[in-house]
């Protein structure tokens, strides 16, 4: 039997890039691109970000935000809080020369901050690999008998509390 936990670090470890999405003023989501700085095994999150961003203005009316993921035949959607961290140790660690595109200065750059993502809960939806292969023979069993597709097992789709 999978371990749901385990599933979501597989996936999450093939991830680069996410959607980030916080909740602007008026409540409606917002999602905007970000690169993955970190990711720590429980499931939090690190980005780059810039000070004066709507993301940071959202975040400090409202910390509660959403992560979402999407490859090939791989979705994750993650739910949780996120601060602002102006650490100076972890933004040397974690800052990479591409990102200097956005901040000049490198790591001396007064706007620069990291966002931490602070997983609670997630859920994955898993058709790559072999549990594709599975997926696609249950779907094709379900159209030629004329009816829907059973719930998939854990490997494939399952929620997993992050706390």
């Amino acid at each position: 039997m999978t371990d749901p936990k385990k599933q979501f670090r597989e996936i999450l470890s093939d991830f680069d890039h996410a959607m980030l999405v916080t909740l602007d003023p008026d409540g409606a989501p917002r999602a905007r691109p970000m690169a993955i700085a970190d990711e720590e095994s429980d499931g939090d999150l690190w980005f780059v970000t810039g000070v004066e961003s709507g993301k940071v203005d959202e975040l400090e009316s409202d910390v509660r935000c959403g992560v979402t993921m999407q490859g090939k035949g791989e979705f994750l959607s993650i739910t949780g809080v996120a601060q602002l961290v102006r650490d100076r140790t972890k933004i040397e660690a974690l800052f990479r020369e591409p990102m200097k595109a956005w901040f000049p200065k490198g790591v001396d750059d007064p706007r620069l901050a990291l966002l931490r993502f602070r997983a609670e809960r997630a859920e994955y939806w898993d058709s790559s690999g072999l549990d594709g292969v599975k997926y696609a023979f249950e779907a094709a069993k379900a159209v030629a008998k004329g009816e829907r597709v059973e719930k998939t097992d854990r490997s494939q789709h399952a929620e997993v509390d992050l706390r």
